[in-house]
């Protein structure tokens, strides 16, 4: 039985770590204009009592900046380039369809986890 709970809340913190991960995703590509806008990553560890996933801290992308050419805008220099930022929004979808994909994995076996369960405690009872 505990082996079932245990499964539920490692899928539990699965899910978790890619909403949050999808979060992060959803901050780029709406800062993917933002001049001077650095792309957040974040990276997963496992629990320190080994049940489940966190995500672990986030970080900046220090990747250059891509130069933009435009003369007329406030920031730029008196070469007429500014810093754009270094979102790339292929990347940011593909990001986005692999936390999908992951929570949907997580709580398809939340979910069997809560059926067998919901099954033990019908046997139990029976």
């Amino acid at each position: 039985m505990s082996d079932l709970i245990k499964s539920m809340s490692v899928a539990a913190s699965g899910m978790q770590a890619q909403s949050q991960r999808l979060r992060h995703v959803s901050e780029n590509i709406a800062n993917a204009d933002t001049p001077g806008y650095h792309r957040k990553t974040i990276s997963f560890r496992d629990a320190v009592d080994g049940e489940g996933v966190r995500p672990g801290p986030v970080r900046l992308d220090r990747s250059d900046l891509v130069k933009i050419f435009d003369p007329g805008h406030p920031l730029a220099d008196d070469s007429g380039h500014y810093d754009g930022s270094n979102v790339d929004l292929v990347i940011e979808i593909a990001d986005a369809r692999e936390a999908q994909r992951s929570y949907e994995a997580n709580l398809k076996l939340f979910d069997q986890a809560r059926q067998m369960t919901q099954s033990l405690f019908e046997i139990l009872r029976g």
